[in-house]
């Protein structure tokens, strides 16, 4: 296999020929060749050769072979040869869904989109998609390019290399429709990354057996009984009690047990936060049943970490982590985020504030700051690798939620496969922010086999 990086141009001429400058035809090793099989994604067409006398590496496509693979556009582009064939890309899909309209056609994500394409044109051939937009019959897809002034416009276009799933909505992942959909790709042997949102007691079941980790993991039962609640109160004093497909903070309590004073339950209302106290722990659970009744059942109970602090106020980090290139784990962006005061969570719209891990870090251990995030760094990739590990699907990115104790011991508190970009709004991560968007492009590479690999 090897790659070559070229630029494409459409020919007016009607002919099912393929023109290739002379510096591309050495570099190819095609000269004195007649036909070649050209592909883009999952479409291929048979043409002929025609050297052209022009310096660079230039291929000139004609009519009917640019309509034949259905190359959506011209410009810089991977070539990719094994054998005796030609493949033009890669050709990657972002997929996702939402309420639509028509500048933003993906709802609160199309900014994020937008970024990925723009970034995404200069070295492949990228668009959006919605599951309403594939025709397997065909095995098309009419996908959302960006016009260079940042507009959309639609093509259709061949099923890609590659599919990258931001689809926004838990409930529509776990659809009949979505589950075929993923295991059609599957089935045409097209890489599908990140396969779907985590749930929270899976992940905490993944790492509970595994020895590397298991440590960094606070202790969390599913539906627990009120005995093991009660029995956890006793030996941790606080604990989160969370809704294990839950986002964003919502539904989340922090329950408190205090000799003598009582039991004390902290959540988050529209109207702002509120802290409850009961005498007696029946009395705390009564309360929790009728608000939440048979829901519940899908809750997590996880023990509660004494987090480092700043004014009184616990910070925990998000960590952005990325596949690279060579299909590694690295640390690509760290947001430390402040807890609103009197808030359960360290959520943005809860009141949450948002800083460097330097800024936070420099206020809690001082001269130490750097020693310890080089630790956090490090675990928070051997986490990434062991989710990956017993995950049964593609995974390249990952958001960590991590705290550090007042003994700089790390805990993982979440694992999100969809992160939010939050943290990237920050003045001083917007650098990280775009280093995000170039790394979930380079796994694309990797992925459609279009990046020369360290094995190669």
């Amino acid at each position: 296999m090897s790659l070559t990086f070229c630029n494409v141009h459409f020919s007016p001429k009607p002919e099912k020929v393929v023109y290739i400058s002379n510096t591309l035809l050495k570099s190819l090793k095609l000269s004195g060749k007649k036909n070649i099989q050209l592909r883009l994604g999952k479409d291929s067409i048979h043409a002929a050769v025609k050297p052209i006398k022009k310096s660079g590496k230039h291929l000139f496509l004609g009519s009917t072979v640019r309509s034949g693979i259905r190359v959506p556009s011209a410009g810089g582009v991977y070539l990719r040869t094994q054998e005796n064939e030609f493949q033009l890309g890669p050709l990657i899909g972002v997929l996702s869904d939402g309420p639509t309209s028509n500048t933003q056609p993906f709802s609160s994500r199309t900014g994020f989109i937008k970024q990925l394409l723009r970034e995404g044109k200069k070295k492949c051939y990228i668009f959006a998609f919605t599951p309403r937009d594939i025709n397997w019959q065909q095995e098309t897809i009419n996908g959302y390019f960006l016009n260079d002034n940042g507009t959309f416009y639609r093509k259709i276009v061949p099923l890609p290399d590659v599919v990258y799933n931001r689809l926004p909505s838990r409930k529509a992942e776990t659809s009949a429709s979505i589950n075929q959909l993923r295991e059609r790709f599957g089935r045409k042997k097209i890489p599908y990354f990140n396969w779907s949102f985590f749930n929270k007691s899976d992940i905490y079941r993944l790492l509970e057996n595994d020895n590397t980790v298991n440590r960094y993991v606070p202790e969390s039962h599913m539906n627990p009984s009120p005995e093991k609640i009660k029995d956890m109160l006793e030996r941790h004093q606080f604990l989160y009690y969370k809704p294990s497909a839950g986002s964003l903070g919502k539904g989340i309590y922090r329950l408190t047990y205090l000799p003598k004073k009582g039991y004390f339950v902290r959540y988050r209302k529209s109207s702002g936060n509120v802290l409850l106290r009961f005498g007696t722990f029946n009395a705390m659970m009564r309360m929790l049943q009728s608000r939440h009744g048979r829901v519940l059942n899908s809750y997590v109970i996880q023990q509660g970490i004494r987090l480092v602090e700043i004014d009184n106020c616990p910070i925990d980090f998000r960590f952005h982590m990325h596949k690279n290139g060579n299909n590694n784990w690295v640390v690509v962006g760290i947001g430390a985020k402040k807890a609103g005061r009197g808030s359960v969570t360290t959520h943005l719209k809860n009141g949450g504030s948002l800083m460097t891990p330097e800024q936070a870090l420099s206020r809690t251990f001082g001269a130490r700051s750097e020693e310890v995030l080089q630790n956090a760094k490090r675990i928070a990739i051997t986490l990434a690798e062991a989710i990956e590990f017993h995950h049964q699907h593609l995974l390249g990115e990952i958001g960590f939620d991590l705290g550090i104790d007042q003994d700089e011991k790390v805990w993982m508190f979440e694992a999100n496969a969809k992160p939010g970009r939050s943290i990237f709004n920050h003045p001083s991560l917007r650098s990280e922010g775009k280093a995000s968007v170039e790394h979930i492009l380079e796994h694309c590479l990797y992925l459609s086999k279009f990046r020369r690999r360290d094995n190669e």
